[in-house]
């Protein structure tokens, strides 16, 4: 039966534009699908849930479609829709000879395997061909598998085919999957593979499949560019070229070609789609990704952090989101991250402490400062930079970015100098002395909600300092070579917004002086009111 080729782009690539590709482009991507010679096009969703919409690939009966693709002459292709088990009723789909489909591609999870099958039997009485498309297929154990291949065998279905719905998959545990199905399933029933790109292995993985000689033919989906939700799909474009080049195939790449030009690319440049870390992180924890997303969108977390929680998923949520789970996860992390820290008034409770920022005066007040220093024995802290022309006791870092900026200064610290970070900081190399929760210290005004000056004064607040004085903390200037000591420290040339910092954090000067003895002994644009 050999390798066939099926386009889903109108329907998986619909999860990008809730399947609102307009009525021309719905008949110009089709028609050029067809002139390619692609041997199976999914033309979208059948869902009753749905209105009839001219402009989208999803509606909610089978007559809907023959309204949006009336006088489509398909010429050799197979034009298929797709139902999402639970989401058409059997009484929205007309007998096939009266639908301008040919067949039916029917989705499912392990758990409702029995009753699709059964529905796919009722479609193949009204004439369809029919696919059956196991969903998450990693969910699947090879008992299930046997279980559902001797449920499939009893009926002529066309395909069967293994969704890897959140691309966990890789070579050999793909190979594993198809060969069960190989090894038992009937030779006349087809074996499709539907790929993701959560680990940029779509493409990659589809040629495996195609590889295999099998005795039974071959069914393998692309979208045109990789159209599709999360990390997208195998580009249809890209197995198409290989079939030519390696399997006497003539799909026309041009027609496919003039497609994405034409279709795609505005869709793909308003909507991004494709490999990212978010899709990454999921796959690489065998999870959904809305978990990853509900994490990433806290703020407040490290990358590293994310995948600790993540681990604490039930094995049988992993693929089945529950928002109460990744709640109480998370909820579960921060107070065990309270419960671990070590108390910071351990190191600053009823010490003079001296707070050094990045600023100029760093430089040209350093003798004002180290005659402090001299007089008054403070504990020493800097905040996000390590000067070199003044000694320190202590570093607070509170931005990623900027610890990534000064890993080699934070690499060479000496063993008595401690860190104190903040939770979203992940340490390399010397680990952290101390960890602070973000959360707990970002500041009430949004535009300084994680400045560093603040952080530390929030963290602080608690802790009944002897006295705070303030050195380097200069405040921006319009001149972005005149707010830090070190130019290369300078991360933002948004002057409007580091004038808002400037006003926010002199309003919150009184706020902090009120808490603890406040003074600075640098010139700064904080204590003159911003």
């Amino acid at each position: 039966m050999g390798v066939q080729l099926l386009d889903c782009t109108l329907r998986d690539g619909g999860y990008v534009n809730d399947w609102r590709f307009g009525k021309g482009a719905i008949i110009s991507i089709l028609e050029r699908l067809i002139q390619a010679r692609v041997d199976v096009i999914e033309v979208g969703f059948l869902d009753d849930r749905r209105p009839f919409d001219p402009n989208r690939t999803i509606q909610p009966n089978s007559t809907c479609f023959n309204k949006v693709l009336s006088g489509i002459d398909r010429g050799n292709s197979m034009l298929v829709g797709m139902i999402d088990y639970g989401t058409c009723a059997l009484k929205n789909i007309s007998p096939c000879d009266e639908c301008v489909l040919d067949g039916i591609r029917l989705i499912f999870k392990q758990p409702k395997m029995r009753e699709a099958v059964a529905f796919g039997q009722e479609l193949m009485k009204l004439g369809y061909r029919v696919f059956l498309q196991m969903v998450s297929i990693t969910t699947y154990s090879d008992r299930d598998m046997l279980d559902f291949v001797d449920l499939v065998n009893e009926q002529p279905f066309y395909a069967v085919s293994m969704v890897d719905t959140y691309g966990l998959l890789h070579k050999e545990e793909l190979m594993h999957y198809f060969h069960l199905l190989e090894r038992n399933l009937k030779p006349e029933i087809r074996i499709g593979y539907h790929s993701h790109n959560n680990f940029q292995l779509a493409y990659a993985n589809t040629c495996e499949v195609i590889k295999r000689r099998s005795k039974h033919g071959i069914l393998v989906d692309g979208t045109l560019y990789g159209m599709g939700k999360s990390a997208g799909n195998a580009p249809l474009e890209l197995l198409a070229m290989y079939l030519n080049e390696n399997y006497d195939k003539e799909y026309d790449i041009n027609q496919l070609l003039e497609a994405i030009d034409t279709n795609i690319l505005r869709i793909y440049h308003q909507k991004y789609w494709g490999y990212n870390l978010l899709y990454f992180l999921s796959a690489a924890n065998d999870c959904h990704p809305n978990y990853i997303d509900y994490l990433l969108n806290k703020k407040t977390l490290s990358v590293k952090a994310v995948n600790e929680i993540v681990k604490g998923i039930p094995p049988e949520l992993k693929l089945n989101y529950q928002q109460t789970c990744i709640e109480q996860l998370y909820f579960d992390y921060q107070s065990r991250m309270i419960a671990s820290e070590r108390a910071i008034n351990e190191l600053v409770a009823g010490r003079k402490l001296l707070l050094l920022g990045p600023g100029k005066t760093l430089i040209t007040k350093t003798a004002d400062i180290q005659a402090y220093i001299r007089n008054e024995h403070p504990l020493v802290i800097s905040v996000n930079c390590v000067p070199k022309q003044i000694p320190f006791d202590a570093v607070f870092i509170s931005n990623a970015k900027r610890y990534s900026l000064l890993l080699a200064d934070f690499m060479q610290l000496k063993d008595d100098v401690s860190i104190i970070a903040t939770s979203n900081v992940t340490a390399i190399g010397k680990p952290f002395d101390y960890v602070l929760n973000y959360a707990n210290l970002l500041d009430s005004e949004r535009v300084i909600e994680d400045n560093a000056l603040t952080m530390l004064l929030n963290a602080l607040s608690d802790c009944e300092p002897e006295t705070v004085t303030l050195a380097g903390f200069d405040g921006f200037s319009p001149k972005a070579n005149e707010n830090y000591y070190d130019e290369e420290m300078g991360m933002s040339n948004n002057y409007q917004r580091l004038s808002d910092v400037n006003k926010a954090i002199a309003r919150r000067i009184p706020y902090y002086k009120a808490k603890m003895e406040l003074s600075f002994i640098t010139p700064s644009i904080y204590e003159k009111g911003g």
